[in-house]
């Protein structure tokens, strides 16, 4: 049995649901003389059929009916004296109970307050939905930049807007986490906050300090007097009606403190809205510190490159004054060598031979030393052109093999088939293997031996390639130390308890150039017999070209 009510525009509808016909007719009498609109039903078909028509504001429904899961409030008539009923209610779709048969007019005033407290709920809970969406974007905010100052100007706006406050201040105190800030908001048509007006940074700290401690907020209004001894340390902003203070903190201390101020009258906070102002202010004091480090660290950085150009500038300047002089001596030494008119005993010239031999040495030390300078290694443009392999080993060889006699060692370069052609920057191949030539010398003690072999292959990809390989029988390179011989300025240990003259530069530099050619260079040594450096550069001149 249904009814339909005679006004569907009205405010308020119940649906009344009771098997007992004279009940239910008194039931919905009384709601329509409220002033509801009424439908009825007699068994749970049928208030299943109007639930899912439409949703009341209230439904009434003997215990033996209560619907299981309604977004409606549920007011449930119980027969107090009757088990049965009692259990038979389900608890989960009960909001109230009233025994019946009810008074008429206890029966409008039950349902009615029922409306109105789901309706206070329902407000409450979207109006908490709306300050945490507000609040998220708040710390979507904080966390979109790494500006100390910014994340305080969102902290303090975010707050302002959200809460509808007066004024709005955040300040960090000095700590080494966080950089000393405060932020400022006001209400439009407010003037700013005269700086008078709030705690001291003794009192803010202290006020910190101890809401920190027990996880607090603290809320005061202006009529609040000096705390007592045995109190947390507050007072609120001079002219504010209330004061709301948020401690920012991290670990075991605060780090800085919120100030919020309503200066027309006093504010009550409830417990979600200080739970979310909790939350926001820990985002703030995260993206604080994290904010700190990373400007601290990119003040590092910063330092680190000024510290680097001075010191590629030194070098650079160095490298110019030590080659003006060092050319000049050079070219005497050829003038001396090379006169006709007044030829040197052969004591002298033998004297001559290796001061000329240093006096290169010099000179090849501050070029490695001159490609440092140029922004880490040689970054100048190579110039390609047809190379022969196997005549710049020669080439290499021949020139450094006096250096060899003079210590004993002795250079052979195994003959080559076929001298395969590269493009490569010449100039810059020979320093590679005049490196890597020169550095088994020094390696090598009296009596060892120094082999030079070069061959082409092709790689499974189909691919040529030019191997050079340089084998020494000197002191070698432990396994814990070859992985570093690429790096500038690295000595193996054997090399500085043997005092053996170096850099460190030269691998450095040999690889760079190895690398521009497309090419690839590996080390493998073992301590005690010696070394072996493999240089890998492509045979196809597009590969070269594109490199």
């Amino acid at each position: 049995m249904t009814a339909v009510p005679s006004d569907v525009r009205l405010a308020r509808t119940a649906v009344v649901a009771d098997p007992d016909a004279g009940r239910l007719a008194r039931n919905a009498q009384a709601l329509r003389d409220a002033g509801y609109g009424v439908l009825e039903a007699m068994d749970a078909t049928a208030l299943a059929a109007l639930l899912d028509a439409g949703q009341p504001s209230v439904i009434v429904a003997d215990a033996l009916l209560s619907p299981a899961r309604s977004a409606a409030p549920v007011l449930v008539m119980v027969d107090l004296d009757n088990p049965q009923e009692i259990a038979a209610a389900n608890p989960h779709g009960v909001h109230d109970c009233i025994t019946k048969p009810p008074e008429p007019k206890e029966l409008v005033h039950r349902a009615t307050v029922l409306i109105e407290q789901v309706a206070r709920r329902r407000s409450s809970r979207q109006e908490a939905e709306g300050l945490r969406e507000q609040l998220r974007e708040v710390s979507a905010a904080v966390r979109a930049t790494n500006d100390p100052q910014e994340i305080a100007n969102h902290v303090v706006s975010g707050f302002g807007r959200t809460f509808k406050a007066d004024h709005v201040v955040l300040s960090t105190f000095e700590d080494h986490r966080v950089p000393v800030i405060t932020a400022a908001w006001h209400r439009e048509g407010l003037a700013e906050l005269p700086r008078d007006a709030l705690p001291g940074e003794d009192e803010a700290r202290a006020t910190a300090d101890a809401l920190w401690a027990g996880t607090e907020t603290l809320s005061a209004d202006g009529n609040e007097t000096e705390a007592r001894a045995d109190e947390k340390p507050s007072r609120a902003i001079a002219g504010a009606a209330s004061t709301l203070a948020v401690p920012i903190g991290e670990g075991n201390s605060s780090l800085g403190i919120i100030w919020v101020a309503m200066m027309d009258g006093p504010r009550t906070w409830s417990s979600a809205e200080l739970g979310l102002i909790q939350h926001v202010a820990g985002n703030a004091a995260y993206g604080l510190i994290q904010s700190h480090l990373i400007s601290s660290q990119q003040q590092v950085v910063k330092q680190l490159r000024e510290l680097d150009k001075a010191k590629t500038d030194f070098l650079a300047t160095v490298n110019h004054e030590l080659r003006t002089p060092l050319t000049s001596i050079m070219a005497y030494l050829d003038m001396i060598q090379e006169s006709t008119e007044h030829p040197v005993s052969k004591e002298v010239h033998q004297m001559l031979d290796i001061v000329v031999r240093n006096t290169e040495r010099l000179r090849t030390l501050i070029e490695d030393m001159l490609s440092v300078s140029r922004g880490g290694l040689d970054t100048t443009e190579m110039q390609l052109s047809p190379v022969r392999l196997g005549h710049t080993l020669d080439l290499v060889a021949s020139a450094l093999r006096p250096l060899a006699t003079l210590q004993n060692v002795t250079i052979e370069v195994d003959p080559v088939p076929e001298d395969p052609e590269i493009l490569a920057d010449e100039v810059q191949l020979q320093q590679v293997f005049t490196n890597l030539v020169s550095n088994a010398i020094k390696f090598t003690p009296s009596g060892g031996r120094i082999e030079v072999g070069s061959e082409s292959h092709a790689a499974s990809d189909g691919s040529k390639w030019a191997t050079v390989r340089i084998a020494d029988t000197g002191i070698g390179i432990s396994d814990d130390e070859i992985n570093h011989v690429f790096t500038r300025f690295y000595r193996a240990s054997n090399a500085m308890n043997g005092a053996i003259p170096g850099t460190g530069l030269g691998l450095a530099i040999s690889k760079d150039i190895v690398d521009r050619h497309g090419g690839r260079i590996d080390v493998a040594s073992t301590l005690g017999t010696g070394t072996t450096v493999t240089v890998s550069l492509p045979l196809g001149t597009d590969r070269a070209q594109a490199n």
